[in-house]
């Protein structure tokens, strides 16, 4: 019997993510004077990574879509609670692009004491999350808010002939 659907984003993505934070940090820690800390992050980032992807397909299937449209629609996801603000560039059927020129995310992983964990548990998701949505579309970003840039640069781009 599969699980039942993830409802968690309704508590706000944000919120979502420092519950996680404030569970993984800890955990990490503990680990990482049993194993190699490098290795213990590895493991980590893979296995958020299969996770994104997993979401990126089940909010597909939930839409019924998986154009760039849709996937426009959910941005709301992330940005509830003032999470990101959002300035919007392009928005077609084969491109969206934008730039978050402000993350909570980022300002709450520095407040929890724990940046260099930020881009692992969060930015981390972000190409996989469109793979598994729609592997059609390819994500470029150059840089983020949680490596110390002044925005993110979120370009995707849809190609009839990508596939992973």
């Amino acid at each position: 019997m599969p699980p039942p659907p993830d409802t968690l984003n309704q508590i706000g993505v944000l919120k979502r993510r420092e519950i996680e934070a404030r569970i993984l940090a800890p955990f990490v820690e503990a680990l990482s004077r049993e194993f190699d800390r490098q290795r213990v992050i590895e493991i980590l980032r893979d296995t958020i990574i299969r996770v994104a992807r997993e979401q990126g397909a089940a909010l597909a299937r939930q839409m019924g879509d998986d154009g760039l449209h849709s996937f426009a629609k959910k941005l709301a996801l992330w940005s509830k609670d003032d999470a990101l603000q959002i300035e919007m560039l392009e928005q077609t059927d084969e491109r969206l692009a934008f730039n978050v020129t402000r993350c909570r995310y980022a300002e709450m992983y520095r407040a929890l004491g724990i940046p260099e964990l930020g881009a692992v548990l969060s930015c981390n998701r972000d190409f996989s999350l469109i793979e598994g949505f729609n592997p059609r579309v390819k994500l470029t970003r150059t840089q983020t808010i949680m490596e110390g840039a002044a925005c993110c640069d979120f370009r995707y781009e849809l190609s009839e002939n990508r596939r992973t």
